[in-house]
């Protein structure tokens, strides 16, 4: 096993707000996540309509990825992701307040749209501010979202039992919001970290063609985890025989082996070499999606997720990671970058799985996964050498 020389890292202020920051974001997506079932069973919408809320996400986020570079040179860093967090509860607001489809349409655009603009340049901030234990960094923060985004989805589960019902549940993000502006609005890194960033070579220059390999890896990874997000749980029910209902716990093994994964690998990516660890979570998903797609048995179906999600926890920070170190010091233009490799990843990964699964049957069309894998795998030796 490859090894490095052990790395430090020193959670500051500044790194606790762009993981609270991160943990508000995950409120949104998870809240909105758990929210479109009860939304489409509310307005009566057939599942195709329904998926139409992950187009506009997807769209969202390739058109603020598009301006974050132009943004981020005009206000800042600092100011970009509160602004990110103030358009992401403007969304989550119109889709709480809203009844008709388009509302809801464009509630879940710019909600997710302004959210990434928050997420990307907050990992770019942490991968600057912490040099060498950046991956670990962006590993623990995406570790944090995810623990609170469990949450999220069970106060939107809960809420929908009640009188109250899941729409006033999706308060708690701008209360969340609210609450860390008011405690930490005036934290931030360094500001001759940022200074040095915004003054750095122009934007307008190329990216080298192992940045756009990296991309290609990051654009598997996310595609790959949104497969098994949004189609895992039907696989659970026509494997196992499980009612839909009870198939959609399998997600929670799933999510809770990438909180689990992403608190280890912060620790793990101080110790040991990128691309053995890079290599070895995907290997990792690959053994948990064997033992997933081959079981009828629930419970090894549950464990197989766990495991996949284990492995999977690390990919997007690990892909993240790289598509910074491959940008020539353009962190900002970087994760621009990154933010619409990500939204096309979202938008055509779960669909491409869908219409083979029509196709097919969603069995054959989790093949998809290994797949992806193999793709990742490849373009991660070809951008170490």
């Amino acid at each position: 096993m490859a090894a490095i020389a052990p790395v430090r890292l020193t959670r500051d202020r500044a790194t606790w707000l762009i993981y609270l920051q991160l943990g508000v974001f995950a409120t949104y997506l998870y809240g909105l996540s758990a929210a479109l079932p009860l939304l489409r069973i509310d307005r009566g919408l057939s599942q195709a309509v329904a998926g139409l809320h992950g187009t506009s996400m997807a769209v969202g986020g390739i058109l603020t990825g598009l301006a974050l570079p132009w943004l981020t040179r005009k206000i800042g860093r600092r100011a970009v992701t509160w602004t990110g967090l103030a358009g992401m509860n403007a969304g989550v607001l119109l889709v709480m307040l809203g009844d008709a489809l388009p509302v809801t349409l464009l509630g879940y655009g710019i909600a997710s749209g302004m959210g990434s603009i928050t997420l990307y340049t907050g990992m770019a901030a942490l991968d600057d501010h912490h040099g060498p234990a950046g991956a670990a960094a962006i590993s623990e923060a995406n570790a944090v979202g995810v623990t609170i985004g469990i949450g999220a989805s069970f106060v939107i589960s809960f809420a929908a039992q009640g009188v109250l019902g899941w729409r006033t549940a999706l308060l708690m993000t701008p209360v969340l919001t609210a609450l860390l502006a008011l405690t930490m609005g005036r934290v931030w890194t360094p500001e001759r970290e940022s200074t040095a960033v915004r003054v750095g070579p122009e934007g307008k220059a190329r990216f080298s063609g192992a940045f756009y390999v990296a991309g290609g890896v990051l654009f598997c990874c996310v595609a790959l985890e949104f497969c098994f997000n949004l189609w895992a749980a039907k696989l659970v029910a026509d494997q196992t025989g499980l009612s839909a209902a009870m198939a959609a716990t399998g997600l929670t093994a799933f999510t809770a082996g990438l909180a689990a994964g992403r608190f280890a690998g912060a620790r793990l990516a101080l110790r040991m070499a990128p691309t053995t660890l890079f290599v070895g979570a995907l290997a990792l998903t690959a053994a948990g999606w064997a033992v997933f797609w081959l079981s009828e048995e629930p419970v090894l179906s549950y464990a197989g997720l766990a495991a996949s999600g284990l492995g999977a926890s690390l990919h997007f920070p690990m892909a993240l990671s790289r598509v910074l170190a491959a940008s020539g010091g353009r962190a900002d233009q970087a994760t621009a970058v990154a933010s619409v490799f990500s939204s096309l990843a979202v938008g055509a990964g779960p669909f491409l799985l869908g219409a083979l699964g029509d196709a097919f049957g969603t069995h054959q069309a989790f093949l998809m996964v290994p797949a992806l894998i193999g793709l990742a795998i490849g373009g991660i030796l070809a951008g170490s050498r």
